[in-house]
């Protein structure tokens, strides 16, 4: 019972700890996928700022280019224009040299209408050329507007394909974040699942063992009386068999002893008849054997004496071949 109970606060503390992770995993993963979100959405949105921006750029690059034309188109024909001007002025004054040395009326007056007419053309031209450069100073003005325009367009191009970058890579790492996550929940989910149902087994086996404890205790209850009887029944009895037991056992004794008695006095002339025939056998050995030592002892000596006699000789050239 006290087994089963420490189980259930173990299992109810795994339970709470994988609540918990589960939890912690679930948000984490929620927050990943936000800004997984949030970066696809960003992207989504430089990527058609980028597009809009290159329109917008390839749009104002033709512009550019077709007043950079108009600009030096113009420009060549100031150019022309004042080219003439100087040729003009060089006949004006060549015409006023002619009307100052005319020699006749006609000839002064020929010239002088010549002068009328290059001083109208003067004009013409002088007028020409003011309306150009008006227009070419208009057209210039556009060429830089239009030049500004186009280089803030490419440094917002280039800025929105950094963050372009920076937004792909925050997004693939959501994305990796997020999927490690989903694993770490399943994870906890599954841990959570089986510390639940460990508790509803623990539960259901505390549930039964508490059923078979009242039937247990009416059990016992009923064999109480029962077992009272039959230890009084039996009390009787066991005092009958111990008389009847008593007598029996006194008389088993009395005739065991007698009998032992007996066969004590028979043992006793047996073993001394054995130790009497044991001692005449053990004198006539001991006399077998002294003659034979003494024998062999008589032989071992001359043989010591003779190897002893050999040894010497041996031992004093040993010794001699040393000192030498």
């Amino acid at each position: 019972m006290t087994s089963l109970e420490n189980l259930i606060v173990k299992l109810h503390k795994e339970k709470q700890e994988a609540k918990k992770l589960k939890k912690q995993a679930e948000t984490q993963m929620n927050e990943s996928l936000s800004v997984e979100k949030r970066s696809s959405s960003g992207l989504r949105s430089v990527e058609k700022k980028i597009q809009s921006e290159r329109e917008e750029s390839s749009g104002i690059s033709e512009v550019l280019a077709r007043k950079t034309s108009q600009l030096e188109s113009i420009e060549r024909l100031i150019a022309m224009a004042e080219e003439k001007l100087k040729r003009e002025k060089e006949m004006v004054d060549e015409t006023e040299q002619e009307i100052e040395f005319a020699e006749s009326s006609s000839e002064k007056e020929s010239a002088e209408e010549k002068l009328r007419s290059l001083n109208a053309h003067l004009q013409e031209l002088l007028s020409e050329i003011k309306s150009r450069q008006k227009t070419a100073k208009k057209i210039f003005d556009d060429v830089e507007n239009y030049s500004k325009i186009q280089s803030k367009l490419s440094l917002q191009i280039q800025k929105q394909i950094q963050s372009k970058s920076s937004l792909r890579n925050t997004m693939i790492d959501s994305r990796r974040s997020a999927k490690s996550l989903l694993g770490e929940l399943e994870k906890q989910t599954k841990a959570e699942e089986f510390a639940k149902k460990s508790l509803d087994d623990v539960f259901l086996r505390l549930k039964k063992i508490s059923k078979r404890k009242p039937a247990a205790k009416k059990a016992a209850a009923k064999r109480k009386p029962a077992a009272k009887k039959a230890a009084a029944k039996r009390k009787p009895a066991a005092k009958k068999a111990a008389a009847k037991r008593k007598p029996a056992a006194k008389k088993a004794a009395a005739k065991r002893k007698p009998a032992a008695k007996k066969a004590a006095a028979k043992r006793k002339p047996a073993a001394k008849k054995a130790a009497a025939k044991r001692k005449p056998a053990a004198k006539k050995a001991a006399a077998k054997r002294k003659p034979a030592a003494k024998k062999a002892a008589a032989k071992r000596k001359p043989a010591a004496k003779k190897a002893a006699a050999k040894r010497k000789p041996a031992a004093k050239k040993a010794a001699a071949k040393r000192k030498n």
